[in-house]
């Protein structure tokens, strides 16, 4: 017998919350979706038909995100899967870029999702079971010059996913964070918020990765579609693991850079003890 799930999506205007939706929609289980504007909101109910459901929320919106959870397992039944999507990027040397900016970046992509987390595991806990999948980034292993707010908003939501997965794992509920790699989405092109050039000195560092990043968009390696099956795959999975990364590229860099911090253990592990009171 089928096991028909209701899933609960942030950001299905585009991207990957838009596969995901289609994927789970073709698969027979119930989508409930969210965007920002009535616009996005007439496209996604003129695309999909049955039982696709579309909500408007801004997650930055805090106080507004535990009511319509509420009203959505009121009006819907339980939501068995919660995929916090909804997310940008912020390009721009440090040094080059406001705070604002940088609150705006954490305000998206660390504090929305962790409003909606919030939002649902009351429910899930009091059912003794639900996944939340949390969209990080192989930004969240891995670093480039010009993409410092971004890393260190996807670093932390690592980080508070993973330590959630520990804090909920003996109420049934599971909770993985899935790092893709370079994928065939707007993050890089318009969906991405791009701070103006101001000093100099770092042009000859950053100038080629911006535009080669302007270059290869829409060129990337990851498919959409067969990103949202993996995360398909991932839910039906008895024991599903706390950190998943998609793609082949995120796979390459993050094992190098693991690798790279192993030999950085090694080499300074004298130095790492001469802390300890022996």
């Amino acid at each position: 017998m089928k096991n028909t799930r209701t899933f609960f999506i942030t950001g299905v205007s585009s991207g990957f919350g838009r596969a995901i939706a289609s994927a789970a929609l073709q698969a027979g289980h119930r989508v409930v979706g969210t965007v920002r504007n009535e616009q996005a909101a007439a496209e996604f109910q003129t695309q999909f038909q049955g039982d696709a459901h579309v909500k408007l929320l801004d997650v930055t919106q805090f106080d507004a995100v535990a009511p319509l959870a509420a009203a959505v397992e009121a009006e819907l039944g339980p939501v068995d899967v919660v995929i916090n999507n909804a997310g940008y990027g912020h390009e721009g040397i440090l040094e080059e870029s406001s705070l604002d900016e940088m609150r705006r970046q954490f305000d998206v992509n660390v504090f929305g999702a962790v409003a909606v987390m919030k939002a649902f595991l009351p429910f899930m806990r009091q059912r003794r079971r639900g996944h939340i999948v949390n969209i990080t980034s192989m930004g969240g292993y891995i670093t480039m010059p010009g993409i410092s707010y971004y890393c260190g908003s996807k670093f932390a939501l690592e980080g508070i996913s993973e330590t959630l997965a520990k804090e909920v794992k003996s109420l049934g509920i599971a909770v993985t964070a899935v790092a893709p790699g370079s994928f065939r989405t707007d993050w890089a092109g318009r969906s991405m918020v791009r701070s103006a050039c101001s000093i100099g000195d770092y042009d000859s560092l950053f100038d080629p990765i911006r535009q080669s990043r302007i270059d290869k968009s829409g060129k990337q390696l990851g498919d959409p579609r067969k990103a949202a099956a993996a995360i398909l795959a991932l839910v039906d999975m008895q024991e599903p693991p706390e950190h998943l990364l998609i793609g082949s590229d995120a796979l390459g860099l993050v094992r190098a850079k693991t690798e790279a911090m192993l030999a950085s253990l090694a080499r300074h592990e004298a130095l790492t003890r001469s802390t300890d009171i022996v």
